[in-house]
């Protein structure tokens, strides 16, 4: 389950760009990876503004954080444990497709809208989606979301007024493009 907006919840997997199920090996491999593309030092030659700098820090630092709860197999079982449990504790008050929601286009942005039984609604954009690893595919009329890890997930999207909550099923093999207007 990944949470939308302020709820953003990013795993130590989605940080090192592996699945939930990855092996050891996998793991290994994607941190090494990340490492040689998030390290300071490399991306200081190609960087010249301070907040880049930060920003590149602090994703070095993410990296490193994610390889030591993953890279020991005693922490990476109490992480996924702890994981398991969190998104137990989520509560929805319904699932919803990617069909159910309505589709709003400004030209720049997808922003993915449900109708809220408080007369608001509930919604997440083609950037939040980004920010959590999905890709809204736009083609003429029609979209669809890309999930890199190719596993069912669900993104919590919290309702602009009230305390309600939604959970958005995405499964890139179930959810079919859809069209918009």
């Amino acid at each position: 389950m990944l949470c939308a907006e302020s709820m953003i919840q990013e795993t130590h997997y989605v940080i090192l760009y592996v699945r939930e199920d990855a092996s050891y090996e996998e793991i290994r491999t994607s941190y090494r990876l990340a490492i040689l593309n998030h390290h300071p030092d490399k991306l200081q030659k190609i960087s010249d503004t301070s907040d880049a700098d930060n920003e590149a820090g602090d994703r070095f630092l993410k990296v490193q954080k994610a390889w030591e709860v993953l890279g020991n197999a005693r922490s990476c079982a109490v992480y996924d444990s702890e994981l398991r449990a969190s998104r137990e504790d989520v509560l929805a008050a319904e699932d919803v497709s990617l069909e159910d929601m309505m589709i709003e286009d400004n030209g720049e942005v997808l922003e993915l809208v449900y109708p809220c039984r408080c007369a608001d609604y509930f919604s997440v954009d083609s950037l939040e989606l980004g920010q959590i690893g999905y890709t809204l595919l736009k083609d003429g009329n029609t979209i669809s979301i890309q999930n890199p890890y190719a596993l069912p997930a669900s993104i919590i999207l919290p309702c602009g007024s009230c305390s309600l909550q939604v959970s958005l099923l995405v499964n890139a093999d179930i959810n079919p493009p859809i069209d918009y207007q």
